[in-house]
């Protein structure tokens, strides 16, 4: 393993495309090390999530722990030092606004991060020891942090200088591309076409102005459904508004301890194909209730109906913390969506109980169709074929030809025909 180093004093500071880059290696290569120790941790488990293989599942975490920190040492551990400075800086020349705490609070655990991880790189236990495992495991929340909010420290190296670029539109200006948006927005020629937040916390969208078939990039500040957004510039095309305009800052999360690269274990879970067939393949009214039973049960491995409002309400809370007059309503449309969802999920329950009350079987005469056929005896005699049609023997009979017998073929017939004229021309010769 190679211990952790920094640049010389002497030596060039790395600038803000190569840190951006070191940190973009790291969080492709974890999730190359992520992907593939899912899919070795799939096959310890059962079809419905439950871990059967203790030990292989054990050994695919001890890789990928190990493999992570590989991945850091080779990528990020030159360059997490400088990486925290520039950021750092980047964030002290950002304008007040409400997220600068949360991020120099992200910054601030990184770098505990960043000195744990070295620490352990700096002493390393002996290789592939029990020492080792428990040393690398130790670090793997360290790891996964980097890999989650590191893009968040390239960035704010990446920001300084990019808050100054303004947009170039006098008062009147703006106030005359305003009405001429509106105008657009009132006959639904606005089409909006990408949004971020600016280092300021302000939203900036880019839309379409469409006017007598001729359209306008134009750039709007604040929430286009809202009252009091405005126009702060014009272009040509969308590239030449994204060298003018603020740059984009990194979006929110929906939760904040929520990380890509340390999810919890999957709840086992049965799927509604598993719950279908366990209906079309039963035979009393119990089986048919214990499926709907399993789809409405609630709990640590509650059924898919809990699961699909569970997902509405996630859903909903997302909408809302967009903080937009659509998010808003689209929040209180799943909301309500999610309530009926509830209202069936008791309905069913209620049904199912029911029918499980029920001391029923299938009736006998609902027999099973066999998909295999058995084969005839070998000295069975085939089925005679069925008449031909009346139509077709109409068809035949209009074209028999005049001295041809109905009941003889109509190839024999010109045989016999050629027969005649060549035993005639004979005689004559």
């Amino acid at each position: 393993m190679t211990p952790a180093s920094s640049p010389t004093p002497d030596g060039p500071l790395p600038t803000a495309p190569e840190l951006a880059n070191a940190v973009r290696d790291f969080r492709l290569r974890l999730a190359v090390i992520d992907r593939e120790t899912e899919a070795a941790l799939d096959m310890t488990r059962d079809r419905y999530g439950r871990t059967v293989h203790a030990g292989a599942a054990a050994a695919a975490r001890a890789h990928r722990d190990k493999a992570a920190v590989e991945a850091y040492a080779a990528h990020l551990a030159p360059h997490a030092e400088a990486l925290l400075d520039a950021a750092r800086l980047g964030l002290d020349e950002l304008p007040p606004a409400r997220h600068l705490a949360g991020w120099r609070a992200v910054l601030d655990g990184l770098a505990v991060s960043a000195a744990e991880i070295r620490r352990v790189l700096d002493r390393p236990a002996a290789p592939d020891s029990p020492a080792e495992r428990a040393q690398h495991a130790a670090l793997w929340p360290h790891l996964a942090a980097w890999a989650d909010h590191g893009s968040l420290a390239s960035n704010l190296a990446d920001q300084q200088g990019d808050q100054h670029r303004k947009a170039p539109l006098t008062d009147e200006e703006q106030q005359m591309w305003a009405e001429r948006a509106q105008a657009a927005q009132g006959r639904g020629e606005l089409e909006l076409t990408e949004s971020w937040y600016a280092a300021d916390g302000q939203p900036i969208t880019l839309a379409y102005l469409v006017e007598d078939d001729d359209s306008t990039v134009v750039a709007l500040r604040g929430d286009p459904d809202a009252p009091g957004w405005q126009v702060i510039g014009h272009y040509a095309h969308e590239y030449e508004a994204g060298k003018v305009l603020p740059a984009p800052v990194p979006p929110g999360v929906l939760r904040a301890d929520v990380s890509r690269f340390n999810r919890p274990a999957p709840v086992p879970e049965v799927s509604l194909q598993d719950l279908i067939r366990d209906v079309v393949e039963g035979h009393s009214a119990g089986d048919a209730s214990n499926a709907l039973l399993s789809a409405v049960q609630r709990g640590y491995d509650a059924g898919p109906m809990v699961r699909l409002q569970e997902l509405l309400e996630a859903s909903g809370q997302f909408a809302s913390a967009l903080e937009t007059v659509q998010g808003r309503q689209i929040a209180a449309r799943l909301a309500a969506l999610s309530r009926q969802i509830e209202f069936l999920t008791r309905e069913v329950e209620e049904a199912a109980e029911d029918l499980g009350a029920t001391v029923a079987v299938l009736p006998p005469h609902r027999t099973p169709v066999l998909r295999t056929r058995p084969r005839p005896a070998v000295d069975t005699t085939p089925p005679k074929p069925p008449p031909r049609a009346s139509t077709t023997a109409r068809h035949r009979e209009a074209h028999v030809p005049p001295g041809l017998d109905e009941h003889e073929p109509m190839e024999q017939h010109a045989i016999n025909l050629a027969l005649a004229k060549y035993e005639h021309d004979r005689e004559l010769s």
